[in-house]
């Protein structure tokens, strides 16, 4: 017997990889799915076909689900807290080095210049963007779930 997943979003190909074909159909367009597997997409009931037989989140928290009513039908709802805590943890860390040093306002500044005298005012102007070193900065990390830890670690080795 094929399972067969409807997806409402992009999922990620390595999470899909779990779903070897032998076994199971994953397509955006299924009419009849056994499941479905959604990240943001609010679903709605009038998308959730009675051959549902269970709902799953690419991610955490269930907010954009009908939780109630499909517990009423008992289909139960599953989520995938911490899936993708390395990325968020990436894009935060991320965040920090552009804030703290300013890359942003310099990027902007170099893409203005003109060609013919890049080197000499990128020389001039390099003093208004020097920004911030971490070492012997305090970083305030509130919640350590999944992504919280996973930044709280990363800025340990920094």
């Amino acid at each position: 017997m094929t399972f067969r997943i409807k997806t409402f979003n992009n999922i990620s190909l390595q999470g899909l990889k779990r779903f070897p074909r032998a076994g199971y159909e994953v397509s955006s367009d299924s009419a009849h799915p056994n499941a479905i597997l959604l990240r943001s997409h609010p679903l709605n009931l009038d998308e959730i076909p009675d051959s549902v037989e269970a709902v799953a989140r690419a991610g955490v928290g269930v907010n954009n689900i009908p939780v109630d009513a499909l517990s009423q039908k008992g289909v139960p709802v599953f989520n995938a807290p911490g899936a993708n805590a390395n990325a968020v943890k990436e894009i935060v860390i991320a965040g920090l080095f552009l804030g703290l040093r300013n890359i942003c306002p310099a990027w902007e500044y170099v893409k203005q210049l003109p060609a013919e005298s890049l080197d000499r005012d990128v020389e001039v102007g390099k003093k208004r963007f020097v920004g911030h070193e971490l070492p012997g900065r305090t970083l305030g990390v509130i919640g350590l779930g999944a992504i919280g830890s996973e930044v709280a670690n990363t800025a340990l080795m920094l």
